[in-house]
């Protein structure tokens, strides 16, 4: 655990993710290798270096495909969380492989000659102005140089210096990344110098994560207009339900008018409740879990007290909290914020046998069932 920086602090879950991570890609490229040979061979087989070329530009779009995945289904299935836990390890992976494909690539069709490389790729052909002779070479270049930033930038020392805001703006460029490698594939068959394989399979991948994130946004833009209703006697108090509704050391997530996401928590010390959004990079604190007595944000680990929305020493980020009380044997949450880093009380549930057990320390169950996505010590800093 720090409160600095490391170049990456190796836990366990970090060193297993990344031996699949790399077990996979050796395993695709094995597989595409060895399939090619079966598939192709006498006058069409096809040589070892394109080979690897084709099989490191598939693999780079598989992983970019997983890549962007990975946010949505996590929200549609939480057990995913683990896998998204280090996606910025899944984006240099990415980067590395498709560093090793355009330099191959570059390499075998312009290394042979007087001219630099890199040079002989950007001048060979300059027909921009032409669909079915675009130099798409150009697109995989750039697609190249913003996976490397994103690679680059992926570091929480990039993330803090930056803040989040201008962090998240860069990294959301992998769309970009995206499009660029989709009219890299497409323009292929289009100019003649491809089969129609890489179209079908490429139109296949957008739709599927066009799908995949329009169900997903819906989704989520009909949460954020679900709106809990305000109390009937005073309006600045929002109607959160029965205190049995929010599972133990979890939260309960609600929208108060103004549209902002509130993470309501039932805990051993009563009801709580935050803000929706952490601190480090926006993460849903609410889908979160209560562990060792704080609440630990499901994306990378940060935690904070629910009593004061503090991070534990040494850590200073502090995030919005609410007040809560229970009336009547329902939690009602004040629709107005407080300040960052404000303490407020958590609202005491009523007496019961379960609450009792609870409160004497009897809540194996509930944390044995919390979710597993975090692995390591909170605010550790890759």
């Amino acid at each position: 655990m720090s409160a600095g920086y490391a170049a990456v602090t190796w836990s366990r879950h970090k060193v297993v993710y990344d031996l699949l991570v790399a077990a996979g890609v050796v395993l695709y490229l094995a597989t595409f290798v060895l399939i090619s040979k079966l598939v192709w061979r006498g006058d069409e087989a096809i040589s070892d270096e394109v080979l690897l070329i084709r099989g490191t530009g598939s693999c780079a779009l598989v992983l970019v495909h997983i890549t962007l995945s990975l946010g949505p289904l996590a929200r549609l299935q939480p057990r995913l969380l683990p896998v998204l836990f280090n996606r910025r390890h899944l984006g240099v992976a990415t980067f590395l492989v498709a560093l090793v494909h355009g330099l191959v690539t570059v390499g075998y069709y312009h290394g042979f000659g007087f001219v630099n490389p890199l040079y002989s790729l950007l001048t060979s052909n300059t027909n921009y102005g032409s669909v079915v002779a675009f130099p798409f070479e150009t697109l995989g270049v750039l697609a190249l140089l913003l996976l490397f930033v994103l690679a680059a930038t992926s570091h929480d020392f990039w993330l803090k210096n930056l803040t989040a805001v201008w962090w998240k703006a860069i990294h959301m460029s992998v769309y970009a990344v995206y499009a660029l490698l989709v009219l890299h594939v497409l323009l292929g068959p289009i100019q003649g110098k491809a089969g129609i394989a890489p179209l079908v399979l490429m139109l296949v991948g957008a739709g599927y994560l066009g799908a995949l994130h329009a169900f997903t946004g819906v989704r989520e833009w009909k949460a954020d207009r679900a709106e809990v209703p305000p109390v009937a006697d005073d309006s600045a108090w929002l109607d959160v339900g029965e205190p049995g509704e929010i599972p133990m050391n979890r939260a309960k997530v609600v929208s108060t008018p103004g549209g902002e996401r509130v993470a309501v928590f039932r805990h051993e010390g009563g009801v709580s409740a935050v803000t929706n959004v952490c601190a480090h990079q926006g993460g849903p604190l609410g889908e979160g879990a209560v562990i060792n007595g704080c609440i630990t944000c499901p994306w990378h680990g940060w935690q904070y007290k629910p009593g004061d929305g503090c991070a534990p020493p040494p850590f200073v980020e502090k995030v919005k909290t609410y007040q809560v009380r229970i009336l009547a044997g329902r939690v009602q949450v004040r629709a107005e914020a407080l300040a960052p880093g404000t303490e407020t009380p958590p609202a005491k549930l009523p007496v019961s046998p379960v609450n009792a057990a609870m409160a004497s320390g009897d809540n194996a169950s509930a944390v044995a069932t919390a979710p597993t996505t975090i692995t390591e010590a909170a605010h550790v800093k890759p």
